[in-house]
This record gives C-alpha cells, structure tokens and sequence, in this order.
C-alpha cells in the first residue's frame, strides 16, 4: 500500500469526510492536524488553495475532498460504496452530493454564522437548509441508507454538513420532524468508522 500524508483539520467537513473513506479503504495514511491560523508552509506549497484537505501520495496531490475519496475507494471498497452495478444508486450519489456542496452548504454557513448575514434572521436559514434535510427524510422513509440498501459513498459525503447543521441547535433538531434522518445520523455517530477518525 502506498504512503499517503493528509493534512487535516479534525472539524472540517470537508475533511472528515475524506478521512472516513481513506481509513474504510485501509489506505495507511499519516495525518498532520492543521491549525488553520498558522498553516503549514509544506501544505501551501502542494495545494496554493490553502484549505484542507490536501493527500498526498505516489507523487500526487489531491485536495478536493471528493476526489480524495475517489481515489482512496479506488484502492479498496469492499463493501461496494461506489454501487458499482447501481446506476440510480450512482445518479443519486452525484445529484445528493452536488445539491449537498453548492446549496445546502451555502445555507448551513449562514445557519451556523447569522452574525456574518444579518439580512435575514437565523430561522431563515435554517428554513432554507430544511429544505434538503426533507429531502433526505423522504429518502430514509424507504431504506435506511441515502442511496441504496447499504450505507455507500452519498452517505458519507454527506454525513459531516448534516452533523454540522444538527450541532448548530441540537435541540431544535432533536424535536424536528427528521425521525429517519435523526436515526441516520445518531447510527454514523456512534459508528466506529466515525469515532476512529475523529479521535485527538
């Protein structure tokens, strides 16, 4: 297995997610946590983004979170998170993870930071984020998973925004009529695959 280095920072979505599907895929990674007043010279140098996460590996750099799981499920995906041979499963993960990073995400930073937006109150935002997190309730309604009958790459790429969103009130959303995605989430939450990579 190659040796992979991902600069990381524990919070971050974006990074949370790319870190689930590299220790799924067994790839052996060396994580450098990334304070992200004071970033690393070494990290600016691979990726001028300046955002994380960057993996590099082989001689590449990756730093789209995305293909960073791309390239880790490449590797090893035994239990078949690409739906290799679903392709509504696969147009699903693409149409989830595309409405997850360019809307829902847009709503959930106002959500979280009103202060920074104050032309609409905090409960606007929220509504508008509602909208997605309806969405993903109605999925739920019918299986437990987003995309298909087992838990696979839309799942996880989402899991970190909607974890965020939930955190921004949690008892607001504990009594939000979300019963399936409360479920969805609580289960990844205390999942071992979550847990290892969100150890300090």
């Amino acid at each position: 297995m190659s040796r992979a280095t991902l600069y990381s920072f524990r919070r971050c979505p974006y990074a949370m997610r790319a870190r689930m599907a590299l220790r799924y895929s067994a790839v052996e990674v060396a994580i450098v946590e990334v304070s992200l007043k004071a970033k690393p010279a070494e990290m600016l140098a691979l990726s001028s983004k300046g955002t994380v996460p960057v993996l590099q590996v082989d001689g590449r750099v990756i730093d789209e979170s995305l293909e960073i799981m791309s390239w880790a499920l490449a590797q090893h995906d035994p239990q078949d998170w690409r739906l290799r041979d679903n392709a509504d499963g696969q147009a699903l993960t693409a149409e989830l993870i595309e409405e997850n990073d360019q809307v829902f995400k847009l709503h959930l930073n106002r959500y979280k930071y009103p202060e920074r937006h104050p032309e609409q109150p905090m409960e606007h935002y929220r509504a508008e984020g509602e909208v997605f997190l309806g969405r993903l309730e109605r999925l739920l309604e019918a299986r437990s998973f987003l995309a298909a009958d087992h838990q696979s790459l839309a799942d996880v790429a989402l899991l970190p925004f909607v974890r965020q969103f939930a955190h921004v009130d949690r008892e607001w959303f504990a009594q939000a009529p979300y019963p399936h995605l409360q479920q969805w989430l609580q289960r990844f939450l205390e999942s071992e695959l979550f847990v290892a990579i969100m150890a300090k």
